[in-house]
């Protein structure tokens, strides 16, 4: 059955209305939110009823990202594993090579971690060392 433009009719109704939802929030958030002052007590950030102490935006670890990073790597090589899991038994009748390629897949993960493991990446208080020398910012660059 051939496709004609009024099949994709609901499609750009649910798109305007979307994109009108979203003009009228933005729209509706300014309007409202022009009644508040500025002051320096709304300004400053909240601590639990504690005055504020230091710097209000700290500066994170790149082991933070880092971790973070590897998380999503490994997490998303598990996703891969769900439609093999799916067809694993009907790719049986086949022959063995679902399964090798599963386990190759598996072992090249499991070499990637342990390359982690011993880089220490899953260590939060292990400071590397940098591999070049860093800058000192009292001399100057150029002569």
């Amino acid at each position: 059955m051939p496709q004609v433009p009024q099949d994709y009719v609901p499609v750009f109704i649910q798109i305007l209305f979307g994109i009108g939802f979203a003009a009228f929030t933005l729209g509706f958030s300014a309007l409202v939110g022009k009644r508040g002052r500025d002051s320096s007590a709304k300004d400053t950030p909240y601590e639990c009823g504690k005055d504020p102490i230091g710097p209000t935006h700290s500066r994170f670890s790149i082991k933070f990202y880092l971790v973070a990073m590897l998380f999503i790597l490994f997490d998303i090589e598990v996703v891969f594993m769900y439609p093999w899991a799916v067809i694993y038994r009907e790719m049986l009748h086949y022959g063995l090579g679902i399964f090798y390629s599963m386990f190759s897949f598996i072992g090249i993960l499991t070499v990637g971690y342990l390359y982690a493991l011993k880089k220490k990446a899953f260590d939060w208080t292990h400071n590397p060392t940098p591999p070049v020398p860093l800058l000192d910012v009292k001399k100057p660059l150029l002569k």
